[in-house]
């Protein structure tokens, strides 16, 4: 995938497709409509610059996506702790609590996943 990052307009169209996937190309027509006030051309416009970064395909008038929301989002946290932090995960944590704390909860759950990770679980 070429470009990780999504602007607002990108994320909200995104967003139709990854919340009613698998749909038609003329469902998506229909709700780009009504969300987003887009005509037809601008729809499929935006639906091939997204299919050309490897988000989604249009195969046969059936729209789907390459990668789950999940997963964009997952190679977006990656690439951002790469690029600011030298791909350091704990330089990551340590700038974001010293001006955040944790709570309990979040020390749970962060707890959690590592010790999945060291069961090999992840």
């Amino acid at each position: 995938m070429e470009e990780l990052r999504l602007g607002v307009v990108e994320t909200q169209f995104a967003d139709i497709i990854w919340n009613n996937e698998p749909l038609t190309s003329g469902e998506l027509v229909k709700l780009a409509e009504k969300q987003l006030g887009w005509k037809k051309s601008t729809t499929y416009t935006m639906l091939k610059r997204l299919s050309e970064r490897g988000l989604f395909r249009n195969e046969k008038g059936m729209v789907s996506s390459l990668m789950t929301k999940q997963e964009f989002e997952a190679a977006q946290s990656e690439k951002f702790v790469e690029n600011t932090f030298r791909g350091s995960l704990p330089a990551f944590l340590a700038a974001f609590t010293s001006r955040k704390n944790l709570s309990p909860e979040d020390i749970t759950e962060i707890q959690k996943m590592i010790d999945r990770f060291k069961e090999g679980d992840l």
